[in-house]
């Protein structure tokens, strides 16, 4: 009889992937021995394994090269890194090893332009497209960066008074860029997003405030739909419509001269993904190819703002199964020795699922369980996976510690769980590990945060120790 968990995965998916394999019953992802990782550092455990993130750049890269030869598409395409998806220096250092480019969302996001300007990761070439709601400490640092000399500095216009502000700090011409107000999907809560400006009232904007201002250069028009870039009738209706703005706009305006078409590629969260990247690049490439051409308009730089997809399939997190309580006659609860609430807050706050197996014991029979965190909240459960309504795993067995990961966690986990600060239930935030790979292809980890201690939470909450 097939009983193992290892049959269990190969009669569901296709198994090994590329990512993912086994050795003997341990799983490996991208060829590192989970299982060691484990015995070196404990759980729970976070680690980032750093060279997915210059692959999937690269892989971006090529995909849109290609596509751009085969439509004799005669414009450039700028690879922007979304920050909001991960802030964190390592991150930073290694997604500019690639001649890419940065998106901004909020002030803070400058001062960390000016530390990667000063370290001489990024240079006066690159790209700086500041997105957002921009308050007067964000209009300041945009202004700050551009008066110091970094003119490839573009705001991205949200609302009708952000140029009135920015004018005012900003010496000199600076370039600009205008933000598409999109239209949600019908089963949305609300009809239209509350970034930017709508699609009836661009080309006046820019006939009003703009056309005549000689401080205003226009550059860009960014466009992004929330539900992310899908073969759906929905996203090629939207797009559509921007590219339409984008000419009548083009026709008004000669300097414009970029298409900004956010972020939005998903990334793999089940073993079954299914996604064809490069045919969703041609066709987009294709579609605005077409239109410019019918309207004698020539093509625009492209760029893209892709932030999950550079980060989140580099990051990982292991727990051990603690303990198995049987709740009633149907349903047994694993405990992990973390919290879902904490340290995986999307799988609590949207319902996210990642791909998630167990690190060891493949040869063990299987059984039907539900995963709960250390939290006293009803909440604090993870149970199904993403094209299944229910988790299997090997059976609990005291005796034989059980561990599990869960995969491609890499994107906005740390910052929307609040890193370095307080968790739920003071759950202390976990240990967190670098891998990387040298030019042979030689593994190497270092610890880049110790799993909190009583000692930090106590002095964030005030508390301080007696003389």
């Amino acid at each position: 009889m097939n009983t193992k968990y290892s049959d269990l995965i190969n009669q569901t998916y296709y198994f090994p992937q590329e990512e993912f394999k086994l050795n003997k019953d341990n799983l490996q992802f991208h060829n590192i021995d989970l299982m060691k990782l484990v015995e070196q550092y404990g759980t729970p455990l976070k680690f980032t394994y750093l060279p997915q993130i210059s692959e999937n750049i690269n892989k971006a890269k090529a995909w849109f090269r290609k596509s751009m030869e085969k439509n004799k598409y005669e414009a450039k395409y700028y690879y922007c890194y979304c920050t909001k998806s991960s802030h964190f220096e390592y991150i930073m250092n290694e997604a500019f090893k690639n001649n890419i480019h940065i998106e901004t969302s909020s002030a803070f996001d400058v001062n960390i332009v000016e530390n990667l300007l000063e370290n001489g990761k990024i240079n006066k070439s690159t790209y700086v497209i500041c997105n957002g709601f921009k308050r007067d400490e964000y209009i300041s640092n945009i202004a700050r960066l551009i008066n110091n000399g970094h003119k490839n500095t573009i705001p991205i216009i949200d609302n009708y008074e952000e140029l009135d502000l920015l004018q005012g700090e900003i010496k000199g011409k600076f370039k600009i860029g205008i933000r598409i107000a999109a239209e949600e999907e019908p089963k949305f809560e609300f009809y239209t997003s509350r970034l930017g400006i709508g699609y009836k009232n661009i080309v006046s904007f820019y006939k009003k405030q703009i056309q005549e201002n000689e401080k205003l250069e226009l550059k860009m028009l960014h466009f992004f739909i929330n539900t992310g870039i899908n073969d759906t009738a929905y996203y090629w209706n939207e797009l559509v419509k921007c590219i339409k703005v984008y000419i009548a706009l083009k026709k008004e305006c000669p300097t414009l001269d970029g298409l900004n078409i956010g972020g939005g590629f998903p990334i793999k969260n089940s073993l079954a993904f299914e996604y064809d990247y490069q045919y969703m690049i041609d066709e987009i490439i294709n579609q605005i190819k077409i239109a410019c051409d019918e309207a004698e308009v020539d093509v625009p730089n492209i760029f893209t703002e892709f932030g999950s997809f550079t980060v989140g399939e580099s990051g990982g997190a292991i727990y051990q199964i603690l303990y198995q309580k049987q709740q009633n006659d149907r349903e047994k609860w694993n405990m992990i020795d973390s919290s879902f609430i904490t340290t995986l807050p999307d799988t609590w706050a949207i319902n996210k699922r990642f791909i998630m197996l167990a690190v060891n014991r493949w040869n063990d029979t299987y059984e039907r369980v539900l995963l709960g965190g250390l939290t006293c909240d009803s909440d604090d459960y993870y149970n199904s996976e993403q094209n299944m309504n229910a988790i299997y795993l090997p059976k609990y067995n005291k005796e034989k510690p059980l561990y599990i990961g869960f995969f491609n966690t890499g994107a906005y986990q740390e910052t929307i769980g609040g890193y370095g600060g307080l968790h739920h239930c003071l759950i202390p935030q976990p240990k967190h590990i670098l891998i990387d790979r040298d030019e042979n292809g030689i593994l190497a980890t270092e610890v880049f945060s110790e799993q909190q201690t009583s000692d930090d939470v106590l002095k964030i909450l005030g508390y301080t120790k007696k003389i």
